[in-house]
């Protein structure tokens, strides 16, 4: 069976990146996209494991090929998620799981490529600002302006598919579980499976 492709968003500081990995520890089945990115690598990434590193020349060719579903600059650099791996992955019968803002999913939305749009919601917005404020990354004047793009953001919920709460991690792992299991059960998927049924 081929596999599915998920995108999830959520507002800065909902914690998408910690539930994605969690999920991925609980299955084999799914893997999350790799990035594309004209960024040097840093000390111990991998080109093809933590990101695929191309020149901004590479990217720009595959870029005018149409080979990403979404891109952007960032701080001079290239990022995008590239076509190529995550198409081979689902043919593979692998779900992938596309991680990105809600700017990159609309841009998805528009190519009108299959996907299942999933939104990952804060408990509140005084957990979310808690949260921001706990990564100890960022200046107060950063954290403030994520905060209040974050609150903008949470009106977008309606552009998804589904919605999950990540209030406690486990939870929002098993929803996030459900939902991707859900979707290997549509009908659309089984032709091919009911045919070999027939057949056997």
């Amino acid at each position: 069976m081929k596999g599915r492709l998920f995108i999830l968003s959520a507002p800065s500081g909902a914690g998408k990146t910690t539930v994605c990995e969690a999920l991925l520890e609980k299955t084999d089945r799914a893997k999350k996209a790799i990035t594309t990115t004209t960024r040097p690598p840093r000390p111990g990434e991998k080109n093809g494991v933590d990101y695929f590193f191309l020149t901004e020349e590479e990217f720009k060719e595959k870029l005018a090929q149409g080979r990403f579903f979404e891109h952007a600059l960032v701080y001079d650099y290239y990022y995008g998620s590239g076509r190529d791996y995550v198409e081979s992955q689902l043919e593979a019968g692998y779900d992938m799981i596309l991680v990105v803002d809600v700017q990159g999913a609309r841009s998805i939305r528009e190519l009108g490529v299959e996907a299942v749009f999933v939104y990952l919601l804060p408990p509140s917005l005084s957990e979310l600002r808690r949260r921001l404020e706990g990564r100890k990354t960022d200046a107060p004047e950063v954290i403030e302006k994520r905060f209040t793009r974050a609150r903008d953001e949470l009106d977008r919920y309606r552009d998804y598919d589904y919605c999950v709460i990540n209030d406690e991690l486990e939870t929002a792992v098993a929803d996030l579980e459900s939902v991707i299991r859900a979707e290997r059960c549509r009908v659309k998927n089984y032709p091919r499976i009911v045919e070999k049924i027939i057949e056997s």
